[in-house]
């Protein structure tokens, strides 16, 4: 006799995860029914996963969950799909996530639920269309990368007795990239990020737990940082603390600090002052085997 939980999860799953050849840029919601510690059904607490997979016959098996920025308070579409579109003539499969913010009315840990249950969704959609479940990477860009480094630094290897079968994928990205990330909450904060991400008067425990730097081990995954000295909205200090982290616990990673160009830049195409990240980020990633090599 079928369980009726497992089967509807189970139908839920075959329907969401559909042949590669059948995604397409529409979103899909993360859990079947609402998100854990939903305040209601709007479009603004449903979070979704957008598919942009990279041109027929193109892919190389890596994907990447793109995060963007906003400061908790909306998302910039030119760090989610954007970033999509680069990544695609790369040849990877990408993910963008609508996860929920402090602009309408949600703290911690919302957004880190969002973060995993993507991660975990990204994972299994790789073990069913036949891409490499040990390349998935995640990006995110300013409170997006705040997100992004709070998963690095938060995930768990799943449940392997969920009803629900994305439940048991590991929420761990095997490789991070945090372009001008909010990464502290405390004296190099982003008030704004912070604010709508843990409220008015967050208590010391939790400024701490978010404040990712601190929460660095050997575990963490390999990281990719980029940041500008210029940067009067997070300061460049934020990606300087977490690459430090990341040094003592071991963990690989690449940091470029660039002299010139502000906050927001994403794209070298999209904003005039951007430095070439995204070729420095593209030989990083080959040399991480996450890209073949030309």
């Amino acid at each position: 006799m079928h369980h009726p939980t497992l089967l509807r999860h189970l139908l839920f799953f075959c329907a969401f995860i559909p042949a590669m050849s059948q995604i397409h840029a529409a979103p899909l919601p993360l859990w079947p029914d609402a998100a854990p510690g939903a305040l209601g059904s709007a479009d603004s607490d449903r979070p979704e996963l957008t598919a942009f997979p990279p041109a027929a016959g193109t892919a190389n098996g890596a994907s990447m969950l793109i995060l963007p920025g906003g400061g908790y308070a909306h998302l910039s579409v030119h760090e989610g799909a954007g970033y999509a579109a680069w990544l695609n003539r790369l040849g990877v499969t990408c993910y963008v996530l609508k996860y929920r913010l402090g602009s309408s009315g949600y703290r911690h840990p919302a957004m880190l639920q969002d973060a995993a249950r993507a991660l975990r969704t990204v994972r299994a959609l790789a073990r069913r269309d036949g891409l490499d479940t040990a390349r998935i990477g995640i990006i995110g860009s300013s409170a997006g990368g705040h997100l992004a480094s709070t998963l690095l630094t938060h995930f768990d290897p799943g449940q392997p007795d969920a009803a629900d079968p994305i439940e048991r994928e590991s929420s761990r990205p095997d490789l991070g990239i945090l372009c001008y990330p909010v990464i502290s909450l405390g004296e190099f904060a982003h008030g704004g990020s912070r604010k709508n991400l843990l409220g008015e008067t967050p208590a010391a425990e939790l400024l701490h737990l978010l404040s990712n730097e601190t929460q660095v081990t050997a575990a963490t995954p390999p990281c990719f940082l980029w940041h500008t000295v210029e940067d009067k909205v997070v300061p460049v200090e934020n990606s300087l603390l977490f690459a430090s982290a990341l040094r003592r616990a071991g963990v690989p990673f690449a940091l470029h600090v660039y002299e010139k160009g502000g906050h927001g830049l994403g794209l070298p195409e999209h904003g005039k002052n951007a430095p070439p990240w995204d070729a420095d980020c593209a030989y990083w990633l080959r040399t991480r085997g996450f890209l073949p090599t030309p």
